[in-house]
């Protein structure tokens, strides 16, 4: 019968494209939904079909001609018994299972986290909307108008609130973005004065980052009460600079203007982290004195998820704005003079300045930082206001309450947060608990509560009669309070000064209006809901929606990082799973998954090794060998963790210099502490030698820090440990399928072998052993709601699935080789000429003989509906190819065929049919503004036709591009990086 029914649904069907491993079921109960056949893109058909083009018939016989043999591992150590894999409606189930127990208790546990409230409009079209959480970061602007104008209005928001001149595209969260500030302060010094002040009202979790990252550079932290310890002339002569909390984390309103000016007159820099709403009501920080502001916009309708991931705000004054970490977005023209946005300054960043940077950021919190802008859109100045009012109002309403229950409230200035003295803490707890409750636990007589939008008025009742309960009284009824009369904020730090006037503040406040401009925002860019994005070293694979669904959970997204352990046993259960699965894939012993980007999981693993040799008393090693090849953010991070560069040379054909490597490793092997090498190598190619290279490093004294950038071409073929490293970052925004999400979230967790596993970070709030690092991130896990995506693409593929994918990324990359180095110069290659899961074609040939830059070649792409490859990294006149397991033949071949199409429009200009200057390629990109010129304007050598549909796939679909070619230069000379004003908008 079973035969029977297979054969009668096969005639029943039409001929259609199979999936990419259509195999049968193995019984009538097996599920349908297996995920490895949705998310790999070619089918057995085509996968035959590009391993006949490359002259192998079988998977394996490819395989063993692309990866080194010597480093192959068994295929048993990553398969379906190692990871048996779930379908897509089992993993659901699973993820809802493991969330029934979580315990979404009311938590007023404050501390920089909030329980925000998120708009539907901006859940339902952002957050949960493909077309804005799977771009790449915004370095082709042309394509990506949409959400650079969105992190303008960030910025500007940052900008108006604070009061400050100028303010970045949003960091990693606020303790990183703390110790950002504390470095500018070192480095504004002249790196000569080494102590750093922190308030004791500063949050711990940004307490514990300071110290981590002030031993790198060898700053002396000084934490005291501020305003008391400034008076000490001996640290005066020494500050570079110093950090007040604002409120504190207490929830203290403080005046420090007059410690601003002391600090200033000590030549030191002030650092004020604060919060958004309280701005709305207490006197901005740029307007009582301070240099640096920074803190966390999560409660800008942005889900506390446990810890994040969150946008972090900076900003600073305009003398310090070129020494500003992280991405700066900037208004400029295009060609044809049309006002157009684009990232500026960046020379500041790491990629460019490599050794010579003191911050490694290589991402923002794009995601985020837009959905904090959208959130003050929706709302505008009044709504803010009206939020923050309610806010304090029931943080008073709740002061006076407890205080007529004799209970003693330490702060008598506050926004949101109360200090509360207590007779028996510990009692307290145990009632709010049992109500489902929770406070901050400060110690046994005080307790800390904090205020958010999403507290109503049952749920501040049901607080005060926790502590009614407490204190042995009767429970109080809503009709019972009263609202209060006053503020509870000094007179002085009231704020007076307007905020958010600008037009995209105070238009869009109706839901109808708010989903129409982000909409017409997002259709300005391009995303994987387009065409591919192949950009090398960046693997922009399928990001699933199944794995995306559990995200938005209220029982995933509404939890606060410092919860008690036992309510958050289903997130602890995911947290384990992932961590020992990273651990297997890369044949490590353990791993923490709290570094939150790529950069900052090599900035930790490099502390690992540092406090590695500190315990084996050879603190004296501080050497780091570092290819040139490497990513900038290779040698910045080194930096950053307290090492001395020292460059590795590569061999013409792209592989390591070996010699050059045993010759440096043995000249300074007291010194030795690390070796950073990306494999397969940034020229995406597996070097034979990666094996040897480690063992000369080993035989040295030093550690292997393998960058595991480049992991998706590794997985159940080889892995890290096997190698020959000792420590590994993974980013899970590429390999295991994390969205980019127009430049951020992103997750850098570290894999360590057994010797390093004691180094691991700890957290003030998460106390690892004595021999544990400090933190790197505020929350204990980093970015922890974001960690079910990975842990669902993991447990969805399977080993199996998770080898397979591995297997197809290479056969991608090389099929597309193959099609494209018979028109383009296919940089490197392996012996048997196959690269790995990417390839680099070098353009340098048309620029000396046609004027050609990669750029050109990039911005024509552009017109094909696609989003260009590596531009210029890891060679300048090369592009970095990578089109992932997610793609289908059809697709890579459309990719093929404009490149191709490209490359024929190039010899034109190299015989003179087209002109150097005036071509094609040189115009491009060419927007509808452009298409749409009369005649008598249309002042170009091609019609256009050949501009907009150079292949007939265009005619059907067409992604336009908005804006001409972006004037860069233009845009760092008049830096200009907030909305036009009211004023701007009247004259235009």
């Amino acid at each position: 019968m079973a035969a029977l029914r297979r054969a009668l649904l096969r005639l029943s069907l039409p001929r259609v494209r199979c999936f990419a491993s259509a195999h049968r079921p193995n019984s009538l109960f097996s599920p349908l939904d297996d995920f490895a056949e949705r998310h790999i893109g070619p089918d057995d058909h085509e996968t035959a079909t590009m391993l006949s083009h490359l002259g192998y018939n079988s998977m394996d016989a490819f395989v063993n001609e692309t990866v080194p043999p010597k480093i192959r591992i068994s295929a048993e150590q990553i398969s379906n018994t190692t990871i048996p894999p779930f379908s897509e409606s089992e993993l659901l189930i699973r993820a809802k299972d493991l969330g029934a127990l979580n315990k979404p208790y009311k938590s007023y546990i404050g501390m920089g986290y909030h329980c925000a409230v998120v708009p539907p409009v901006i859940l339902r079209n952002v957050i949960e909307n493909p077309q804005w959480y799977t771009p790449y970061t915004p370095y082709q602007p042309e394509i990506a108008q949409g959400r650079l104008e969105s992190l303008i209005n960030f910025q500007t928001m940052v900008m108006s609130l604070t009061s400050m001149d100028i303010a970045n595209a949003s960091l990693l969260d606020e303790a990183t973005a703390a110790a950002e500030g504390m470095v500018m302060s070192f480095v504004s010094s002249g790196s000569r004065k080494r102590k750093f002040l922190v308030d004791s009202g500063v949050l711990p979790q940004t307490l514990a980052v300071l110290r981590t990252r002030a031993k790198g550079f060898d700053i002396d932290l000084v934490v005291a009460n501020a305003s008391l310890a400034i008076g000490d002339d001996a640290l005066r002569r020494e500050l570079c600079g110093a950090l007040v909390q604002y409120p504190d984390v207490d929830g203290h309103v403080k005046d420090f203007s007059a410690f601003a000016e002391s600090v200033h007159a000590a030549g030191a820099l002030v650092v004020c982290a604060t919060d958004l709403l309280a701005l709305t009501m207490i006197k901005p920080p740029g307007e009582w004195g301070a240099d640096i502001v920074l803190g966390n916009s999560g409660r800008f309708g942005v889900p506390a998820g446990y810890g994040g991931p969150h946008g972090a705000f900076f900003a600073v004054t305009d003398k310090l704005k070129r020494k500003m970490p992280g991405r700066l977005v900037g208004r400029s023209r295009d060609a044809t003079g049309k006002p157009a946005y684009r990232l500026a300054l960046q020379t500041r960043e790491q990629h460019i300045r490599r050794e010579k940077a003191t911050s490694n950021i290589c991402t923002s919190q794009a995601l985020l930082a837009n959905m904090a802008a959208m959130y003050a859109v929706y709302h505008g100045p009044i709504g803010l206001q009206r939020i923050a009012h309610k806010v304090h109002g029931f943080t008073q309403v709740f002061k006076h309450s407890v205080e007529s229950l004799g209970y003693k409230v330490v702060n008598e200035t506050f926004f949101d947060t109360v200090t509360v003295k207590v007779s028996a803490a510990k009692k307290l707890h145990d009632i709010s608990v049992a109500a489902g409750i929770n406070l901050r636990r400060i110690d046994e007589s005080h307790v800390g509560v904090t205020f958010d939008e999403s507290v109503s008025p049952r749920n501040l009742v049901d607080l005060i009669n926790v502590f009614a309960t407490a204190s042995s009284s009767s429970p109080v009824s809503l009709h019972q309070l009263r609202e209060p009369d006053a503020l509870a904020l000094p007179s002085s730090l009231v704020r007076t000064s307007a905020f958010l006037p600008h037009q995209v503040f105070n238009k869009h406040h109706s839901e109808t209006e708010m989903l129409r401009y982000i909409n017409h925002l997002v259709s300005k860019d391009v995303g994987l809901v387009h065409s591919m994005i192949p950009l090398g070293s960046c693997t922009m694979k399928l990001n699933s929606t199944t794995s995306m669904i559990p995200l938005t959970w209220e029982e995933y997204s509404c939890i606060h990082p410092f919860v008690p352990f036992d309510q958050v046993q289903g997130y602890h259960t995911v947290i384990k799973e992932l961590e020992q699965d990273l651990a297997r894939i890369t044949g490590f012993h353990s791993t923490s998954l709290q570094p939150n980007s790529g950069a900052a999981g090599e900035y930790a693993g490099l502390c690992v090794i540092r406090a590695y040799h500190e315990s084996r008393e050879e603190g004296e090693r501080d050497i780091c060998l570092i290819p040139l090849s490497a990513h900038g953010t290779n040698p910045a991070s080194a930096v950053m963790a307290g090492l001395k560069v020292v460059s590795v040379k590569v061999q013409d054909d792209g592989n390591l210099d070996l010699e050059d490597l045993r010759l440096k490793a043995e000249k300074y092997k007291d010194k030795l502490a690390a070796f950073m090498i990306t494999y397969p190598s940034t020229f995406g190619v597996f070097e034979d030698g990666v094996q040897e290279a480690c063992k000369i490093i080993h035989d040295n004294g030093g550690q292997v820090y393998l960058d595991g950038a480049n992991l998706n071409a590794q997985i159940g073929l080889t892995n890290p440990a096997t190698c020959g490293g000792d420590v590994c970052h993974m980013n899970l925004h590429k390999t295991f399928a994390i969205p980019h999400g127009g430049g951020g979230p992103g997750v850098g967790p570290i894999c360590v072998a057994e010797h390093l596993a004691p180094f691991l970070p700890s957290h003030p709030l998460m106390p690892l052993g004595e021999k544990a690092i400090d933190a790197v991130s505020a929350g204990p896990f980093g970015s922890s709601s974001i960690h079910l995506i990975s842990w669902a693409y993991i447990k969805m593929l399977g080993g199996q699935g998770l080898s397979n994918a591995s297997k197809i990324a290479l056969l991608n990359a090389n099929y597309m080789a193959s099609r494209l180095s018979g028109h383009y110069n296919l940089r490197y290659k392996n012996a048997n000429g196959r690269v790995a899961h990417e390839l680099l074609i070098d353009l340098a040939e048309f620029d000396k003989k046609a004027g050609l830059k990669v750029m050109d070649f990039a911005k024509r792409l552009q017109d094909y509906g696609f989003h260009p490859p590596t531009c210029s990294w890891p060679i300048t006149t090369c592009m970095l190819i990578e089109p992932t397991e997610s793609e289908t033949l059809e697709e890579i071949d459309r990719f093929c065929d404009a490149m191709i199409q490209i490359r024929k429009e190039a010899e034109d200009v190299l015989t003179g049919a087209q002109p150097r200057d005036n071509n094609v390629l040189k115009n491009a990109p060419h927007p509808m503004n452009v298409m749409t010129l009369s005649d008598a304007e249309w002042n170009r050598p091609y019609s256009r036709r050949t501009a907009a549909y150079p292949l007939p796939y265009l005619e059907e679909k067409k992604f336009w591009p908005t804006v001409s070619r972006i004037d860069d230069a233009y845009g760092d000379l008049n830096l200009i990086c907030d909305c036009p004003s009211v004023e701007e908008f009247a004259t235009t």
